[in-house]
């Protein structure tokens, strides 16, 4: 009992941080959600008055759009792009090779996500960037334009930042799925005739569901939440063709000072993060569960 109480004594730091800076702000963002508060002002309890305005919100319909689209392009490109990578990665002959394109891949994280932004939005996607004048180059300069600026392609060029998707820490989970296959399963494989695509689709793809499972649900929360990209690129415009939740949520708490409301907004985003997340560990099979119905 004694070992046990000192498991705990050096576990109770972390709990009570955790309380602290997580829970404890939760539980005053929920209490708020049902008060018309500004900061600095008298609370006024309103009961459920703010969630039912954000549902007849001028952005709701608009944002929440925005907001499944960016998310479900993430989800694909997250369970396709770095997988495929990892297993090239993977199937070098090569130990050296391999360990280089590992380190090679995960060096841009080392870059500020505001410093990507910032130039994608000025390099890239600028008047003079590198699209347009790709575009031009090839003697398709009608098609050149201010990509964030239009309405048709403004949500569309959001979605493609961070092209090619091949995010390191992404790629580290997936080969590390890829290297606890045993070496008796690529065998009976092989034996099998089972190669290549094949091989890929059949024995890879659900031997590695369980990193899959995680970065999908990573992906999705992130996407859930995302604001701060798209506030430095567009400010949620031009109108609010690139405006999210999150993104509505922050111009309320500290814009337009209307604190009960950016958490109400708040609340129904946890909400949808938690019963997704249910869904996710309900329906979403793990590979020991896949394998444990073989």
């Amino acid at each position: 009992m004694s070992d046990h109480l000192g498991l705990y004594a050096l576990l109770a730091p972390t709990f009570i941080l955790l309380a602290v800076f997580c829970l404890v702000p939760f539980v005053i963002a929920f209490a708020t959600s049902f008060f018309d508060y500004e900061v600095g002002g008298d609370a006024k309890f309103i009961g459920l008055s703010n969630y039912l305005e954000y549902f007849h919100d001028y952005t709701f319909l608009q944002s929440f759009a925005n907001m499944l689209l960016l998310t479900a392009f993430s989800v694909v490109m997250v369970m396709i792009v770095p997988l495929v990578v990892a297993k090239l990665i993977f199937s070098l002959s090569s130990e050296r090779a391999s360990y280089f394109y590992r380190i090679l891949f995960l060096l841009p994280i080392v870059i500020p996500n505001v410093a990507v932004f910032l130039i994608w939005q000025s390099v890239v996607y600028s008047e003079i960037g590198l699209v347009n004048s790709l575009l031009k180059a090839i003697g398709h300069g009608e098609l050149a334009r201010g990509w964030f600026s239009d309405p048709r392609t403004s949500i569309w060029a959001l979605a493609f930042i961070g092209f090619p998707f091949a995010g390191g820490i992404n790629i580290l989970i997936y080969y590390a799925g890829l290297t606890s296959i045993p070496d008796s399963v690529h065998e009976a494989a092989t034996l099998d005739g089972a190669t290549g695509l094949k091989k890929f689709v059949l024995i890879d793809v659900p031997l590695v569901m369980s990193q899959i499972k995680l970065l999908v649900m990573l992906t999705i929360i992130g996407g859930i939440q995302a604001f701060e990209g798209i506030y430095i690129v567009t400010k949620g415009g031009p109108g609010f063709t690139t405006t999210v939740p999150g993104l509505w949520m922050y111009f309320n708490a500290f814009k337009f000072q209307r604190m009960g409301y950016a958490c109400a907004i708040g609340v129904i985003l946890f909400l949808l993060i938690m019963l997704l997340t249910v869904i996710n560990l309900r329906y979403f099979k793990t590979t020991e569960q896949l394998q444990g119905q073989v």
